[in-house]
């Protein structure tokens, strides 16, 4: 007759004991770690195909898409609780002998994975509120301020969430639980003299801030720091990268500017009025150079059509200055407005008016009335 159950030797000292094993202790493990694998996927896949027809029934609000970016944080969160609550059900010998290290490690990964979909749930949750706004807003400034301003809110939840939960971790070592205890006693001094010696950061922190909700610089705008001219490409709370017309990056502390003064071209609008200097002959015929110029700007695609001029600034002895005046949407069409009107300006007076180029003069000085002697001519330099 086959024995229902089957037999594996247990050995103890110098001699061995078989332990009859049941199919109960094969299945139960099976049970539970299965078990749990199955419900996390199928809650997890419910889920998501709710979000997919809400996604669907209600285009006009991304938040349910971009929720969906949630499902692996979401799985191993799920599956880590439901094994955190059954792992001593399987009854197998590694879970008696090692079940305090790990219910530990099933619990460090529940905190890291729930800060994991914390932090997706959060970006979601501003991607979608500032595409929202940008789709109805019409002011591109105003648009690029609440970019900056989410950016910055989305990097501080991201810092917090991540502090607390490493502080979580912490925390479960009995060991750090008493270190914690004994810190709190100097956390008075212990703040004094981080704060002293991480007073750069920390002023570097509170600048990304001021920046942020004080408006003082955004995302996208056109600056002039230290003689370079670019466009922020990128603001933390600890940094700002300005990207240069030759595509270098320039990284700058915020502190920067929260302490210094800089140029902000896109501050209160994007249009910009741009100048182009000539220095030309006293013949120079200016009232043709202002039909010229108009003829100039209204084949240029770049120019607005808000406002142009072209007058004589100044004057010096040998030229006369004269400024051409033209206006653009942006900085960059400026650039290209004003490139096109030196350039074309330039051609035609060369071709057509040439004398209104300035010219040195290279005439011989004329002599006084004292006229020299033969003898003074005989006689030559003194000396």
């Amino acid at each position: 007759m086959v024995p229902a159950t089957v037999e594996r030797s247990v050995t103890r000292g110098p001699t061995t004991r078989r332990k009859p094993v049941s199919p109960e202790d094969v299945l139960r493990p099976i049970a539970v770690i299965g078990g749990a694998i199955v419900v996390t996927l199928i809650l997890v896949h419910l889920a998501d195909r709710t979000l997919r027809r809400i996604d669907a029934a209600h285009p006009e609000t991304p938040l349910w898409g971009l929720l969906r970016r949630c499902r692996i944080p979401a799985q191993v969160v799920l599956g880590a609780a439901l094994l955190r609550g059954a792992y001593d059900q399987t009854g197998l010998a590694v879970v008696a002998e090692h079940g305090m290290g790990i219910a530990q490690a099933l619990t460090l990964v529940l905190i890291a994975a729930t800060a994991w979909l914390l932090i997706k749930a959060a970006a979601a949750i501003v991607e979608s509120a500032y595409t929202r706004y940008a789709a109805g807003a019409r002011d591109q400034a105003r648009v690029r301020r609440v970019r900056t301003q989410v950016t910055l809110i989305q990097r501080v939840v991201t810092a917090t969430v991540v502090i607390v939960a490493a502080a979580a971790m912490l925390l479960t070592f009995p060991e750090m639980r008493a270190f914690g205890a004994s810190m709190l006693a100097s956390a008075g001094l212990l703040g004094i003299v981080a704060g002293i010696a991480a007073q750069s950061t920390l002023g570097n922190l509170f600048a990304g801030l001021q920046i942020a909700f004080g408006d003082m610089v955004r995302i996208g705008d056109t600056v002039v720091v230290d003689g370079q001219w670019g466009t922020v490409e990128e603001i933390t709370l600890t940094f700002l990268t300005v990207r240069t017309w030759d595509e270098r990056r320039i990284t700058m502390p915020v502190s920067y500017f929260t302490g210094k003064p800089f140029e902000n071209w896109s501050r209160g609008g994007a249009q910009m009025t741009g100048t182009v200097l000539f220095h030309l002959d006293h013949s120079a015929p200016v009232e043709k150079m202002r039909q010229r110029l108009l003829e100039i700007l209204q084949e240029c695609e770049d120019w607005d059509g808000r406002s142009w001029s072209l007058v004589v600034t100044d004057t010096t002895p040998s030229t006369m200055v004269v400024r051409a005046l033209a206006t653009a949407r942006d900085a960059d069409s400026i650039w290209a407005v004003r490139c096109q009107v030196r350039e074309r300006m330039i051609e035609w007076l060369r071709t057509e008016h040439a004398y209104a180029l300035p010219r040195i003069a290279t005439a011989p000085a004329p002599l006084g009335d004292h006229t020299l002697t033969r003898g003074d001519k005989d006689a030559g330099p003194a000396g």
